[in-house]
């Protein structure tokens, strides 16, 4: 009688960790319980989170775009990073996909600063208005080879 491997593999943060192997067909793992419901409890028992909302992106500001390189063809795998106007750290980051698209969603109602860098091509930096109305920017990038740089 051929036998089967079964292999499940569970995926946390990038680490692959094997459960269980070594299962034939005919000794599948028994299956587990079903999980038993938490007791309601009322609101007055419950702790409040004092300051703790849940976040909604209902209102985000949609920032998007797709960066070229000089040659103009999509570049891919280029670092973005975005921070609020005036502030020294980035609270966004992001890179482009294998079309050299991106897409970062931030909350309305401030100005935003998005930097562009790839390496061996001039760092760019665009400034992006999320205070007045919409609730979506389209960008063009255009990477230009750093001064120095032969190509």
């Amino acid at each position: 009688m051929r036998r089967l491997r079964w292999r499940i593999v569970c995926c946390t943060a990038g680490l692959f960790v094997p459960l269980a192997a070594g299962f034939s067909k005919a000794q599948e793992p028994p299956p587990s319980a079903p999980p038993s419901a938490p007791a309601l409890q009322s609101t007055a028992d419950t702790p409040s989170k004092a300051g703790k909302q849940k976040y909604s992106h209902a209102n985000d500001f949609l920032i998007r775009g797709t960066v070229f390189n000089d040659k103009a063809f999509s570049f891919p795998g280029v670092l973005l990073r975005v921070r609020v106007t005036g502030e020294k750290r980035f609270r966004w980051e992001s890179y482009t996909n294998s079309r050299g698209e991106f897409a970062v969603r931030v909350p309305q109602g401030s100005s935003y600063e998005i930097v562009v860098r790839a390496k061996g091509f001039e760092v760019q930096t665009h400034t992006i208005d999320a205070r007045n109305g919409g609730d979506m920017e389209n960008m063009v990038f255009r990477m230009q080879p750093a001064e120095g740089d032969k190509k």
